[in-house]
């Protein structure tokens, strides 16, 4: 009954939260609608007045004669200005002003002259500051009137827009609303130009703000009373609707799930709560629903325990398969530690609990030992075997002689007869003779070695590529030749250093890895597979890994004949 009760209360609180919004947006809109609209009006009012201004200010006189006013009020000789305010035809304007803003009912209608410059000589706290000169000046209150001559300051914040007009000669297209010592107004300003098209002065028609407030407080009240009235009744009535089709189906589904949860049963139309919502829409549909979850889910609890049982043997499968596959690398290091003509080093991390890469290293003779590194296509168990069965025709095959491209068209050849599958994998081999630092590789689709001379940076030694073995039988294997000289040093990886890709989709690249090797050159050989490996785990972050990480590193020091 409490949740029935709170249930009900929330849909309440939320659908008068609703209403209350829906009230504010429509109120809101409406408002600003309505100012825009009120603005519009009186903002082309303001310009109606100006144009009949400007046609009352030429019945009297002419634009050039306004010039000569301006003229007059800018230069501020006392006697001239006295002479023009005392003439007819100023005596009539300003009449006529006066009358035009009396029935108009404006806060002033006044004629100006001023220049872009001294508007924008404008600095904050300069009381000297004043740019507006007048000419005629007809403010509501007669005694706060300017005379001919008169200089007055302005809002900076309307200094653009003032401006725009005397540059342009055209009617400012933007409302001009000012609240200052003048009260707060509506402008418009518009610009009478002589015959010969210069700037003889600027009407300006200040309209009342408050005219514009008035109307639109008015139409505030009506909209926001009647939008009120309707949206109760709507909430009113939705809210009967809503209790009896969602609130009491949705606290019967409610009770069921608890029956369930208590019982583990599930609903049998008999001893349940769901054959009681008859409400032929969606909550019955959701109830049936309720009724095929409560079985699937009896039904997934006992496949999640014969699959996690699965799992775990499975996972006990490949933890053993991990460790068959580890010990079947050389792991010792630093390898051969009675051989002095070289230091070798190695690494191998798989993305999954077992992996495709492999790398291998063995002495052939006193005199002479290969190298290998290899990537199998694909991961995981598939992946392993097929490494399993490289690595071990590639050693067997390599301990019966023969230089390295003979060794990989034997063994490419032996895997193309039975790989059904469709497997392949890339191999970088060499053999190193340790007296003289010869060395004999081939690259069957490989990574590119980074080779560093003794007092030089690693470079990325780029060469032809054979295929990949176990791609086409008969295939014949380019093989390479060069020599080291003691403290040169080879780097040789898969394709998982350069491809590591972090969150953003971007690989590490050769770049950065060349980068980090010559950071690490004088390193030995542990410190730098370690340099190398921290680099690419700051650069991946958090963004999984799909392929093995595996690396060899191989420094010659030289033989006693080299030396």
């Amino acid at each position: 009954m409490n949740a029935k009760r709170s249930l009900a209360r929330r849909f309440i609180l939320s659908f008068v939260i609703v209403g209350a919004i829906i009230c504010f947006i429509t109120a809101y809109i409406g408002i600003e609608g309505e100012w825009s609209s009120m603005g519009q009006q009186y903002y082309d009012m303001a310009y109606y007045v100006a144009d009949v201004a400007a046609s009352e200010i030429a019945d009297e006189i002419t634009a050039e004669e306004l010039k000569e006013y301006a003229q007059a009020a800018i230069e501020g000789d006392a006697d001239t200005i006295a002479t023009i305010e005392n003439s007819q035809a100023y005596q009539n304007v300003k009449k006529r002003l006066n009358t035009l803003r009396e029935n108009m009912q404006l806060t002033d209608v006044y004629v100006t002259i001023y220049s872009a410059e001294n508007l924008r000589a404008y600095s904050q706290g300069d009381d000297s500051w004043k740019p507006l000169v007048y000419i005629f000046d007809n403010y509501v209150t007669e005694d706060k009137s300017f005379q001919l001559g008169d200089c007055s300051a302005m809002n900076p914040d309307n200094i653009e827009l003032f401006a725009e007009v005397v540059e342009t000669e055209q009617n400012q297209d933007d409302y001009i609303i000012s609240n200052g010592d003048f009260g707060y107004n509506m402008s418009a300003l518009k610009p009478i130009l002589t015959e010969d098209g210069q700037l003889a002065a600027v009407i300006g028609v200040e309209v009342p703000m408050l005219r514009i407030e008035g109307a639109v407080k008015s139409f505030v009240k009506h909209t926001i009373l009647v939008i009120s009235i309707v949206v109760v009744i709507v909430i009113i009535l939705y809210l009967i609707f809503m209790y009896r089709g969602i609130v009491i189906p949705i606290n019967l589904m409610s009770k069921e799930v608890k029956r369930f949860g208590d019982t583990g049963i599930p609903a049998d139309g008999e001893n349940d709560y769901l054959s009681q919502i008859k409400t032929k829409d969606e909550m019955q549909l959701l109830a049936g629903y309720v009724v095929k979850m409560e079985k699937d889910l009896v039904a997934y609890v006992e496949n999640i325990k014969r699959v996690t049982a699965e799992k775990e043997r499975i996972g006990a499968e490949l933890n053993v398969a991990t460790q068959i596959q580890a010990s079947q690398l050389p792991n010792i290091f630093p390898a051969f530690p009675d051989r002095k003509e070289f230091e070798l080093y190695a690494s191998m991390d798989p993305a999954k609990e077992v992996g495709g890469d492999f790398y291998d290293f063995f002495m052939l003779d006193q005199d002479h030992i290969a190298l290998v590194i290899a990537d199998v296509s694909g991961k995981g168990v598939p992946a392993a075997l097929f490494m399993m069965i490289s690595m071990v025709l590639i050693r067997t095959r390599a301990q019966m002689g023969g230089d390295t491209s003979s060794i990989l068209e034997q063994v490419n050849n032996q895997i193309c007869e039975t790989n059904e599958q469709g497997m392949f994998v890339t191999v970088w081999l060499a053999i190193v003779d340790l007296k003289t630092g010869h060395v004999v590789e081939s690259n069957a689709g490989h990574e590119h070695p980074a080779i560093k001379k003794k007092d030089g940076d690693f470079e990325l030694v780029i060469t032809k590529h054979s295929p990949a073995v176990a791609t086409i039988e008969g295939m014949r294997y380019r093989q390479n030749e060069y020599d080291l000289e003691p403290g040169d040093r080879i780097f040789v990886y898969t394709d998982g250093v350069p491809e590591a890709t972090d969150a953003n989709n971007e690989m590490f690249g050769t770049e950065r890895m060349l980068e980090v090797l010559n950071r690490s050159k004088e390193a030995d050989g542990k410190e730098l597979l370690h340099n190398v490996r921290q680099a690419v785990d700051e650069f991946v972050g958090e963004a999984p890994q799909f392929d093995d990480l595996t690396m060899l590193t191989f420094k010659y020091n030289g033989s006693d004949e080299t030396a």
